[in-house]
């Protein structure tokens, strides 16, 4: 994976809706900001129970976005990465239909988990209760397969049904996907809900040996294709740590929040600890098409005495901060607000997160830049969106809050933006200093993080002070100096002065 900045964007919502106005968008109005793209969901249905993470066809382009051409082209410029959903499909999928209507008959019947499964014995509540979800209740939907009722397991909704990885008509499927993608000119791929893929009686089946068995297996195949693995999941950043030796590439989850923590209280201390044990071979984000996780930087869900990177209390108090700076509207999508029930997510723009406050929000992205590993930017964070409550009001579904339709002509009216165009004068020049391929170092010393790039010709140093935190009339301290051939040069206002591309 490039070194380069990355966007993070679905196919129709950035654009005039398809695959290659999103590629027109991206050569014109973002030339030089962001080298690679990772298209969400374009399946068929890209539409569906969770916007295209319910795939019926995982191998086929939704023929209302584009086509397998589209994505070929889009390459010749930019790399790409498409999602491996290695969970789950959508319940009207041809293969999960052919089970409901013929049982055990159908050929596909030992490619679908249910209860009886993993555990033949049956299960006690204790077996039940140590299952690890990611929102309330069982992992279980009754449907009738053959006319018989069956519990199938549903990991995450009733329409996203589970796929038994371990079987041989279960890894036949994911290996379709790979021969797909590798042929579509797919640099990487992202491992959706992989966590989660791999189920065992008496574990919690999630990130377990058997999970790690499963993300090797998949990484060997995926590397035979010529594709590089990103893991997505959100656990205890010691877990993390783990996940990222066994692996290409890692989310670094705990960022925004550590960022969102320092800018509310002062504090860098938790930030600067998780700089010195971080993975570097991390993809770093501030915001994703789902929500702000908590979970990433607070204690372990399923052994509290684990403590985190931020003490639980300050957790909820952040949880309560982002309510308050985005004006009560982080409150009415997230956890059983608005059809969403995920336990470990705040739904909110990052733009609202910071209560709109341009200087604390490129603040933020100056940090994530200067962080060792890839960043990624997300199409709303791309534009420094607000909250859409139109949108959610509309769909009732809480994450829309965060995925705002962009019409061409939005995206032309907010790259006037002062922020905007710093944010992208800021990608630029972080793709192009030769110093963010050299040594990194940092200090922390009094609420001051310094962050330093050294490399052959150039160097370049960030130096970040959140201040007094939210609601005080002070803004974050966040200066750039750097280095090249033309000389020196600084920066405190990379609003009003960012810096420039090197030549």
């Amino acid at each position: 994976m490039k070194n380069k900045v990355q966007l993070i964007t679905y196919a129709d919502r950035l654009g005039e809706g398809t695959l290659a106005s999103l590629t027109d968008v991206l050569r014109t109005r973002f030339d030089g900001v962001y080298e690679g793209v990772h298209i969400l969901p374009f399946f068929t249905p890209f539409d569906g129970a969770d916007a295209g993470f319910d795939p019926i066809d995982h191998t086929k382009v939704d023929p209302r976005l584009g086509s397998w051409d589209d994505v070929a082209e889009l390459s010749k410029t930019h790399d790409i990465m498409v999602d491996a959903i290695v969970n789950h499909m959508s319940w009207q999928s041809e293969q999960f239909q052919d089970v409901m209507k013929k049982g055990e008959g159908s050929e596909y019947y030992p490619m679908f988990l249910t209860m009886s499964a993993v555990f033949p014995e049956g299960a006690t509540e204790e077996d039940l209760a140590g299952i690890y979800r990611p929102r309330p209740g069982l992992p279980f939907t009754h449907y009738t397969w053959g006319g018989k009722t069956r519990l199938v397991w549903t990991t995450f909704t009733p329409q996203q049904v589970d796929i038994d990885t371990a079987s041989d008509e279960g890894w036949a499927y994911l290996m379709s996907i790979l021969d797909q993608m590798s042929k579509s000119h797919v640099s990487f791929i992202r491992l959706d809900a992989v966590g989660y893929g791999a189920k065992r009686a008496k574990t919690s089946c999630f990130m377990t040996p058997d999970t790690f068995d499963l993300i090797s297996r998949i990484k060997e195949e995926s590397a035979r294709r010529g594709m590089e693995t990103l893991i997505e999941v959100h656990s205890y950043y010691k877990k993390q740590v783990e996940i990222a030796n066994k692996v290409d590439r890692v989310y670094d989850f705990a960022i925004p929040a550590l960022l969102l923590h320092a800018l509310s209280t002062g504090k860098t201390g938790p930030l600067a600890h998780w700089l010195g044990v971080r993975p570097v071979n991390a993809v770093n984000v501030l915001d994703t098409h789902d929500g702000i996780g908590v979970i990433d930087v607070g204690s372990d869900q399923m052994d509290r005495s684990l403590k985190g990177l931020v003490p639980d209390d300050e957790v909820d108090q952040l949880v309560e901060t982002i309510k308050e700076n985005s004006h009560g509207e982080s409150a009415e999508a997230t956890g059983a607000a608005a059809s969403n029930l995920d336990l470990y997510q705040v739904n909110c723009t990052y733009y609202s997160a910071l209560g709109c406050d341009d200087q604390k929000y490129i603040a933020s992205r100056a940090v994530q830049f200067y962080m060792p590993g890839v960043p990624q930017v997300y199409y709303v964070g791309a534009l420094a969106g607000k909250n859409d409550m139109e949108l959610l009001k509309r769909t009732n579904v809480g994450r829309d809050i965060n995925r705002h339709y962009y019409t061409v002509a939005e995206i032309d009216e907010n790259l006037r933006r002062p922020v905007v165009q710093a944010l992208n004068a800021l990608g630029r020049f972080r793709n192009t200093l030769e110093a963010f391929d050299g040594d990194f170092s940092f200090t922390e010393n009094g609420g001051s993080l310094a962050m330093t790039w050294t490399g052959q010709s150039t160097s370049t140093t960030l130096t970040f002070a959140p201040g007094k935190g939210a609601g005080s009339s002070g803004v974050p301290v966040c200066t750039i100096a750097w280095k090249d051939a033309s000389g020196e040069h600084v920066t405190d206002d990379i609003i009003a002065n960012p810096p420039a591309a090197a030549q």
